[in-house]
């Protein structure tokens, strides 16, 4: 067995574990491999061991894999901040985009959609702990974004995003994941189209599964320490 496709069998087994812990279905809890800074070559060989989903950050970057890897049937999520001028070719490659934060980049991704392909998944990012330096919308404001991106007919509203703040104290991790999770199920009970909750990283995936995610965005448990981030995003 490849270096690779034992690191994504562990990976999976640690899921499934987690799972297990949590007292959670099978196959409740997908995984998004984060592969931001990684080449196309490297991404084949995940893909080649069994991983679908692939996360990426860098609009200009991703095109590229995309293009390499063109004869794969993969599923591509953009979880990186978004600007006005990315939208378009967002809009036209990814299947996914978790961080939308604003309703003026939403509006444009669904006016840009192509008509030939489906609605684009959307997930609400979420500024959970409501840091200064970090994107995403605060906790009250998320009701009122939703009831807006529902109205867009090219887009399909699928759940939330979170990102805690780092911290190595387990029970703020914890009441992080528990806001969001509470979160998630008032937007569920309010669209039928609201399934995934989006957190968890490799170092608090187990606590995150826990609490109810249903989507870990993984890349150094999976890929190893990052490669240096390229000059063209």
């Amino acid at each position: 067995m490849t270096e690779i496709k034992t690191q994504l069998h562990s990976l999976l087994d640690a899921i499934k574990n987690a799972m297990n812990n949590a007292q959670r279905q099978q196959q409740s809890v997908q995984l998004l491999a984060v592969s931001k800074t990684w080449p196309a070559e490297r991404l084949r060989k995940v893909a080649d061991a069994g991983q679908r989903c692939f996360g990426e950050n860098y609009l200009q970057e991703a095109l590229t894999k995309m293009s390499a890897l063109a004869d794969l049937d993969l599923e591509w999520h953009f979880i990186g901040p978004i600007q006005s001028n990315k939208t378009r070719d967002i809009a036209a490659h990814f299947d996914w985009v978790q961080s939308i934060d604003r309703v003026k980049i939403a509006r444009r991704l669904s006016e840009q959609r192509p008509t030939q392909l489906a609605p684009l998944n959307i997930c609400i990012q979420v500024n959970i702990d409501n840091e200064a330096s970090k994107s995403g919308v605060k906790l009250d404001d998320v009701l009122d974004l939703a009831k807006q991106l529902s109205q867009f007919k090219n887009l399909q509203l699928r759940g939330l995003m979170i990102i805690p703040q780092k911290t190595d104290n387990p029970q703020l991790q914890r009441h992080s994941f528990q806001k969001a999770q509470q979160l998630f199920s008032q937007l569920a009970a309010l669209y039928s189209s609201v399934d995934t909750l989006s957190m968890g990283m490799s170092n608090d995936m187990e606590l995150a599964i826990a609490e109810g995610s249903t989507m870990v965005r993984i890349g150094t448990a999976l890929f190893g320490q990052r490669n240096p981030p390229h000059a063209s995003k």
